[in-house]
């Protein structure tokens, strides 16, 4: 999902409520932990809140999650699967469009995010509504997809119809995580980031099983009913932890961070950084079969690159909830992905050297993307501008996204030459990719080195 959100988390208004439990009012028994009352004489309604940071009911809301992001993002994400597939069928061999339908299903859940995180919420009353609105719609549009012979109708169904349906049910999910997890966010969300490299280990494998033997319109359907069986039963899972009486508080979002420079500076390097991060995962496979490797040994290095992001988002999610400064973490993640990108993957011409850059690129690259919590965080004290600040960064990465094609139309070479650096072929990629990495770590540098009272503005 893609990694990876809306709602407040009453931290305050918990306290004073606890504060107040002290006072034995008519109707409050000795030990009670009142989160909100109403008082009509000597008539109290006490509504008690879940536990948070770990409790059952939190642990239930983020497992349901990472099901979802895992299976319904590590969909879109295994797409270059479906397009190898699809440029071998006579309909549509060699046509350049194909692309689209993963560029689309992708771009969408990128650059939709601030959208569908405004409409949860606008509306934060009716976000299992949105959920259940948008859930079909996503199911729908591999069915369709299934029943269709052109390449327009893939675009509109598997791209468009599934994109706008998983973005449109993503952030009512991220907004209740947000509700249930506080203390412990960034361990939560690392989860949640780190459910798309868990899919990547195994996702690409069963599509280009299932595939092979059954054609795109079987397997688009045997998806759609393994992703019901799989996550349908969960959607009840999937609830917020406020009571209907603070939704009006949570529709208000302090937009404050927007002038704050440092909320700029984390976003024009997460903008740099996502111009060159797509392009290893989309390459690695084809730079594996230009050295000499196999398909089976092009599959395995992704595989080990998905490990270690999940290891990866994990970790610095966890580490991101300690005292520790977001943008001494940033600035280590992108220089060890500088270090990965031009050392081993320029020079690589064995699969050992290709396996090092996987895990190293893997566990550093992708462990930024779990940074946008604490990012957040780090520019606004309200909780309420978690999901706004998210959303934004998530959109700026995305922006790299879309832009793959066109740029590696400029970034690649038609000539392979095994003893020159990227192998003549990727040369340009490589060093793009490596260049965006080190100047997006800069970027934050400069920042952190500034005086203080700059840093304080």
């Amino acid at each position: 999902m893609t990694s990876t959100q809306p709602a407040i988390e009453l931290e305050t208004w918990d306290k004073s409520t606890r504060d107040r439990s002290t006072d034995r009012r008519p109707g409050i028994p000795p030990g009670a932990s009142p989160r909100e009352s109403e008082t009509e004489g000597d008539d109290v309604i006490i509504q008690q809140l879940g536990l948070v940071d770990g409790g059952l009911a939190a642990w239930k809301v983020l497992i349901a999650a990472f099901v979802f992001e895992a299976i319904l993002w590590g969909f879109p994400i295994s797409f270059g699967v479906f397009q190898e597939y699809y440029s071998t069928l006579p309909e549509f061999k060699g046509n350049p469009n194909i692309a689209l339908i993963g560029t689309i299903a992708q771009g969408l859940s990128y650059l939709g995010a601030p959208f569908s995180a405004a409409l949860t919420k606008r509306f934060p009353k009716y976000q299992r509504q949105q959920i259940w609105l948008a859930y079909p719609l996503c199911i729908g549009g591999l069915v369709a997809g299934s029943f269709t012979n052109t390449l327009g109708g893939l675009i509109a169904t598997q791209g468009v119809m599934y994109g706008v349906g998983f973005i449109t049910l993503t952030y009512p999910i991220i907004s209740f995580v947000d509700e249930w997890w506080i203390a412990r966010k960034g361990m939560a969300f690392g989860i949640i980031a780190s459910a798309s490299g868990a899919a990547g280990i195994v996702m690409p494998f069963i599509i280009n099983a299932l595939l092979d033997k059954y054609g795109h319109k079987t397997t688009l359907r045997a998806i759609a009913v393994g992703m019901v069986i799989l996550t349908a039963p969960l959607i009840p899972s999937l609830k917020g932890r406020l009571p209907p009486s603070e939704h009006g508080a949570m529709a208000r979002t302090d937009w404050s961070f927007l002038k704050k420079p440092l909320f700029y500076i984390y976003g024009i390097a997460t903008l740099i950084q996502g111009l060159g991060f797509f392009f290893p995962p989309l390459y690695l496979p084809s730079y594996a079969t230009n050295i000499g490797l196999s398909s089976t040994q092009g599959a395995l290095i992704l595989a080990v690159m998905s490990i270690a992001q999940v290891l990866g988002q994990f970790a610095f999610g966890y580490i991101s909830d300690k005292n520790l400064s977001v943008s001494v973490l940033a600035i280590l993640c992108l220089l060890m992905a500088t270090i990965a990108t031009f050392a081993f993957w320029g020079t690589a011409k064995s699969l050992a050297l290709l396996l090092v850059f996987s895990v190293v690129y893997g566990f550093f690259g992708y462990g930024l993307a779990v940074m946008r919590v604490a990012m957040g965080k780090a520019v606004s004290d309200d909780p309420s501008a978690v999901v706004a600040t998210y959303s934004i960064l998530v959109f700026l990465q995305g922006i790299g996204n879309v832009l793959v094609g066109p740029l590696s139309n400029g970034l690649l070479s038609s000539n392979i030459s095994i003893g020159v650096y990227g192998i003549a072929k990727y040369k340009e990629l490589v060093i793009f990719t490596g260049s965006c990495m080190s100047l997006s770590a800069v970027i934050i540098a400069l920042w952190y080195a500034a005086p203080k009272k700059i840093r304080m503005l």
